[in-house]
């Protein structure tokens, strides 16, 4: 069953309050208020997820406008389940996940990304990401000078 963990419900929310401000610092926008309840629900009952079916609407919606702000695939160009892989060097997805990617919903999605990333031990969490760094200009320039 798909579900919506608290990082990104709270990620959300702190999207709309830089997007919609408060005017008074007490009103919140109509999102905010949305993904606040579903939030405080979370935080009283100590739920770190809730489920996709049954979430408010209103705070779907909230919660999709974000979601449409990040990244959607993990993707790096480097996919070792072409290769036989059970599991991608790369990202760190699992050959199915590569595979139903697109077809996949948003929460999904997001569940597999908060595995990949607490796991970290794909490519794109060290040697890629050191090898991207070293690349880029700033890092060059530091070791221009040391």
């Amino acid at each position: 069953m798909a579900a919506i963990h608290i990082t990104d419900i709270e990620a959300a929310i702190n999207y709309w309050r830089d997007k919609s401000p408060s005017p008074d610092g007490i009103t919140l926008a109509a999102p905010i208020r949305a993904l606040a309840e579903v939030y405080a629900l979370m935080v009283y009952y100590r739920e770190d997820d809730v489920a996709v079916q049954g979430f408010p609407p209103k705070a779907m919606e909230a919660w999709l406008t974000w979601y449409h702000t990040t990244q959607d695939t993990p993707c790096i160009a480097i996919c070792s389940t072409s290769q036989g892989d059970a599991v991608c060097k790369g990202c760190g997805r699992s050959f199915e996940e590569v595979q139903h990617w697109p077809e996949m919903e948003p929460a999904a999605k997001r569940q597999t990304w908060r595995r990949i990333t607490l796991a970290g031990d794909a490519w794109r969490f060290n040697r890629y990401a050191e090898r991207s760094r070293e690349r880029s200009p700033a890092y060059v320039a530091e070791r221009a000078t040391s």
